[in-house]
């Protein structure tokens, strides 16, 4: 304030200024007769009235109330703000500098419940962490973030922030601060799953790759030239090899897919011809196990929308799971049915040693196995059933698991 004065004074000095040295040039002009004088005159005048006209809006500015000129010192009004931060979707909390509530935002309710305005954060937020960056940023102003956690009802993870903002007319003109909660729980899976996956690679394929460096090492060493050696170990490096390519195969086509998973197939597929096909092309294997595969399939035809080449794969990968993890029960049956007003469902079912329940949520995920050892030796990747996923999403389709124990298991399709 001090400061806007000054510059008043000075600029008021300043037209004073411009009208004595008007005055004084109008004297030298007419005394010299360098002009006649209605000339200097007019242009007296004309000063004159540009300064008397500056210093009136000098007076005019240094009445206008500094509340007025520097909004920006008063108090922050409310007004439209509790509008305006319910439209975003961050959970939000309008801090007093004693830590109580001035306001919560529409998100915060929705993620936290509703918080008795006026009281102490600490009454609904228990978490130590945010309450030890509060308690920072009340007491020095430095703004603050914590990663939080919450295992109840459902695991979420928060990234939270406080910061001090403009004083409030509800908090009596004081500072105010802002506690925000970013939801981050889905980036944060999503890196897990990444992770994950590239671990369950890399050991995938470490397995394969140095069981071939043994035989090739052995090969080249002690069995340099041992006819019944190479007879012996090239079958295995063969097998590791397959292995390796089934499971690369596995994963471009996973990749693949999550490419186009937002892109929904538009080829009109008859289903009964098709797994008919996949029946046909799985007969070796099934013989090889001694299990008989019995499709039942509608009189009428059954169509629905979808990428051939991936429903093929869809429906290889179940009955083929069927004749390995369920030969047991030495039979499959393959239901067909239409679903009314459209739509199809088709169920894949076998009466082998079915899965135990705590398993059945997990089958999907990706390198998830029931059992390893029973896997690997039937020469499963752990991606079969991902891949599977991932097509019925991007055919906007579903997959039901049904087993119990010494039952048998059913995989159900639904389009």
């Amino acid at each position: 304030m001090n400061h806007a004065v000054r510059n008043l004074t000075v600029r008021a000095t300043s037209a004073r200024a411009v009208l004595v040295a008007a005055s004084l040039v109008a004297l030298v002009a007419w005394g010299t007769s360098a002009l006649d004088i209605p000339h200097v005159l007019i242009g007296w005048l004309a000063v004159v009235a540009a300064a008397l006209y500056q210093v009136k809006l000098k007076n005019e500015e240094r009445e206008t109330p500094v509340a007025d000129r520097h909004e920006h010192d008063a108090p922050l009004d409310f007004g439209d703000m509790p509008r305006f931060l319910d439209e975003i979707d961050l959970a939000i909390y309008v801090l007093n500098v004693d830590g109580s509530v001035l306001f919560q935002n529409r998100s915060a309710g929705d993620t936290f419940g509703t918080f008795p305005i006026g009281a102490h954060i600490s009454a609904r937020m228990r978490a130590p962490g945010v309450l030890d960056i509060v308690r920072d940023t009340l007491s020095s102003g430095r703004s603050n973030q914590i990663e939080y956690s919450e295992r109840l009802p459902s695991e979420r993870v928060y990234l939270v922030r406080s910061a001090p903002v403009a004083a409030t007319a509800e908090a009596g003109g004081r500072p105010t601060f802002l506690l925000m909660f970013r939801d981050v729980s889905e980036s944060r899976r999503i890196d897990r799953m990444r992770s994950d996956f590239v671990a369950n690679a890399s050991h995938e394929l470490r397995t394969p790759l140095a069981s071939l460096r043994g035989y090739i090492e052995t090969l080249q060493g002690p069995a340099k030239g041992d006819a019944k050696a190479q007879e012996r170990f090239l079958p295995i490096m063969l097998d590791q090899a397959t292995r390796m390519s089934r499971l690369v195969d596995d994963l471009m086509s996973l990749s693949r897919l999550e490419v186009r998973a937002h892109l929904p197939p538009d080829q009109t597929i008859e289903l009964a011809p098709l797994i008919e096909h996949v029946r046909d092309s799985l007969l070796p294997l099934a013989n090889e196990l001694g299990v008989g595969i019995s499709l039942h399939m509608p009189d009428e035809p059954v169509y629905v929308q979808g990428d051939k080449d991936e429903l093929v794969e869809v429906f290889e990968n179940l009955m083929e799971n069927a004749c390995k993890y369920g030969s047991d029960g030495e039979k499959i049956d393959v239901h067909l049915k239409h679903l009314s007003p459209r739509g199809a469902e088709v169920s894949v079912i076998d009466y082998g040693p079915g899965i135990p329940a705590e398993h059945v949520p997990r089958l999907t995920e990706r390198f998830y196995r029931v059992s390893v050892a029973d896997s690997r030796s039937k020469k499963g990747t752990g991606l079969g059933l991902a891949i599977v996923k991932h097509i019925l999403t991007r055919h906007r389709a579903r997959l039901i698991v049904r087993s119990e124990v010494g039952m048998g298991t059913t995989f159900i399709v639904r389009f």
